[in-house]
Formats: structure tokens, C-alpha cells, sequence
């Protein structure tokens, strides 16, 4: 038997090469979205080849060819800069070679319309553009206000060989409820990128839907860094647990800084389940008090820790007494049941079965603020 063994630093080489394209045509398709959202035919020239064709529906025909020129004259002058209500998401990109497709949603919420756009981009002279588009168009609940899921890229307990994750079931039961109320859901870690995971059981009808379910993965496998968003455009925040949820997201400045400008700037939400709940201890109101200090919290607590095994004894903190430390009170039920607290706009629940029940409480306050306005 011949074993081939690859050379050092290609595989990350390659790597490192598609998350470039792959951020190159992120920014042709922002370009797209924003620009047609706000009526801007220069961003939107930036996106298309001169030559580029888009197939749009027409009534009484497969579809309309309309040239590059044509479609950018629906956007009128007079209306530039100005938002017309589309809000837009990109789902996928696939890249090969010079080649690539890509998928974006597209939401009219005061409409009930949903578009799913599908390009063809190339490189040309080393840069992408779009040279065809096509579009299919349903009707839709979804009101386009979107929900940040906090997830670790930590692929080991602390500085050992032990593998840790983030909770899958954690993520698709919070992800689940979240896009069946019409939310979208949008996913941040440390470091960026493709993220570990854990609990995969694909026996679990839910669990196999969304292992492959191309969106979700595509989102998990390119998480943003949070110095690439913007407090304003969540209503809510939710930390997903698993593990290595204890490791390099309480302590991270840049998701620290996002999450209580959502928190504070724009009364959004702070959620976090199970070994999530880690993610809240170190965050600090403008006025220097712990986000804790005075509330009550829920998360996975060190009596339902295994206090023998290698894995605890790599933990920096532990959440329950931490919370005590810094004048929080700290909530749990029974070990394998759901348990919920809600204390304001902070929601935290114990374990993955509390994950749907968190989801459902953010639900229902972003719903009550709605009514209320």
C-alpha cells in the first residue's frame, strides 16, 4: 500500500484562495442587493457585465430576456438612494474555477413576496461579475428582521486534544422556530468561517433535514467575523451552546462590543441557551455593571457537569457560580427537561430541549413591540 501524504500548507492554501473568491463575489452580490434596494444604477452597474442578459418573468411567457441596459432603467433616477422595501440575503455560492453560481433571497415584505434570484458569475481580468440572472417568485410570510445565532469556533476544550462543538441541535430547533415566524437567521463566530459540530444525529428527522439543507450549511460553513456587521440590522442576538461554547466568545471584544450596542442602541434582545450562557458573563452595560448583575439567568449549571472528566477540568470559568459572582440569580430544572427564564430582553433557557422555547419567547416580544408600534 502507497500512502500519499499532502504536502504542508496546501490544503489551508486552497482554503484561504475560495474564502478570497468567495468574499469577492459576496461583495458583487452586496452590490446587487444594495444597490437595488435603494434604487443606486451605479452599485448596480458595478455587479453586471456591460453584456450580461437577465431572464425575468413575464406574463404569458417562459421568461422576458431583458439586457443589462433595460433592467437598470426600472430603477428610476428620481427614487436614488431612496428604499423601496426590498430586502435582500445572500443563501449560496458555489465557486469553480473562473465560474460560479450563486443564490440570494429577496424579500418585499409589505407585499408578502419572496424572490430567489440565481446567478451566473465569471472572472473577468480578475474580477467577478454577474453575466446571467434568473428569478422565481412565491409568496411569503417572512418580514425580513433578522435574528444573530453566536456560535464558538473553538474545535477543542482549551488548549487539550478534546474535541468540542457547537450543539447542532441547539442550532436547528432555535433555527427551525425562527424561520417558520418568518425571521431570518444569520450566523457570527470568533474567528469566521466554517465552524465544528456536534450531536449530529441523523436518525433525527430534523437533524438529517438540515444537514442537508444547503443554505443552513453554506451559513455555517462561512460564518462573518463581527467586525463585518452592523448593530443595526438585529432585533436579537442568541448564543448557541455546545461545549466550546466555553471558549473564545465571552472573552471576544468584537462580539462583546456588537452584542450590547444591539442590547443598548436598539433595545434588541439577549438570548443564550445551555453551555451558551457562557457567552453573557463578561458583557457590561455603558454604566460598568455586569448585563447579569440583578437578573436571572438560566444556561447548562456545573452540577450537571461530569466534574471527573479531563473536559471540566479545561473550562476557564463556570457559568452558574460566575453568575453568582457578579450578583445574577441562577435558574435550572431538571436535567434532561426544559427550562426557561426570561428577565426583559435577557431570555436564556438550560439545555438544546429549552432551545425552541427560547426562540418562541424572542418571537413573542419582537411580535409585541411590532403591535405596539
Amino acid at each position: 500500500m502507497v500512502l500519499l501524504m499532502q504536502q504542508p500548507g496546501i490544503a489551508a492554501d486552497t482554503n484561504s484562495q475560495q474564502q478570497q473568491q468567495v468574499a469577492a463575489i459576496e461583495q458583487v452580490l452586496h452590490n446587487y442587493i444594495e444597490g437595488t434596494s435603494y434604487n443606486n444604477r451605479p452599485q448596480i452597474t458595478k455587479a453586471f457585465h456591460p453584456a450580461a442578459d437577465l431572464l425575468l418573468d413575464k406574463e404569458g411567457q417562459a421568461f422576458n430576456k431583458v439586457p443589462v441596459t433595460d433592467y437598470l432603467n426600472m430603477f428610476k433616477l428620481t427614487e436614488h438612494g431612496k428604499f423601496n422595501g426590498r430586502i435582500g440575503e445572500i443563501l449560496q455560492i458555489d465557486v469553480s474555477g473562473n465560474l460560479a453560481t450563486a443564490k440570494v433571497e429577496i424579500l418585499i415584505p409589505s407585499r408578502q413576496t419572496r424572490f430567489i434570484d440565481v446567478f451566473l458569475l465569471k472572472q473577468v481580468d480578475n474580477q467577478w461579475q454577474i453575466i446571467t440572472k434568473a428569478a422565481t417568485k412565491n409568496t411569503s410570510i417572512q418580514n425580513g428582521v433578522r435574528v444573530l445565532f453566536i456560535l464558538s469556533s473553538a474545535h477543542f476544550h482549551g488548549n487539550s486534544t478534546l474535541p468540542a462543538g457547537v450543539s447542532f441541535p441547539e442550532i436547528v430547533h432555535a433555527y427551525q422556530t425562527f424561520k417558520k415566524a418568518g425571521y431570518t437567521v444569520e450566523f457570527v463566530s470568533p474567528e469566521g468561517g466554517a465552524v465544528p459540530l456536534s450531536y449530529i444525529n441523523t436518525s433525527d428527522p430534523l437533524h438529517k433535514m438540515y444537514l442537508y439543507d444547503s443554505d443552513l450549511m453554506f451559513a455555517l460553513k462561512h460564518t462573518k467575523k463581527a467586525v463585518q456587521l452592523q448593530a443595526k440590522d438585529y432585533r436579537a442576538v442568541h448564543y448557541v451552546g455546545g461545549s466550546n461554547a466555553m471558549y473564545g466568545v465571552a472573552d471576544n471584544a468584537e462580539i462583546s462590543r456588537l452584542v450590547m450596542e444591539i442590547y443598548e442602541q436598539h433595545q434588541g434582545i439577549i438570548s443564550a441557551v445551555c453551555h451558551g450562557t457562557a457567552g453573557i458573563v463578561h458583557l457590561k452595560t455603558k454604566d460598568g455593571k455586569y448585563l447579569v448583575d440583578g437578573k436571572r439567568i438560566s444556561g447548562l449549571p456545573e452540577d450537571y457537569e461530569i466534574k471527573t472528566a479531563d473536559y471540566f477540568k479545561e473550562f476557564p470559568f463556570l457559568i452558574k457560580q460566575t453568575i453568582l459572582d457578579r450578583n445574577g440569580t441562577f435558574h435550572f430544572g431538571k436535567k434532561d427537561e426544559p427550562y426557561l427564564e426570561v428577565d426583559g430582553r435577557i431570555i436564556t433557557g438550560q439545555n438544546y430541549q429549552s432551545s425552541a422555547l427560547v426562540a418562541e419567547a424572542i418571537i413573542k416580544q419582537l411580535q409585541a413591540e411590532t403591535e405596539n408600534k
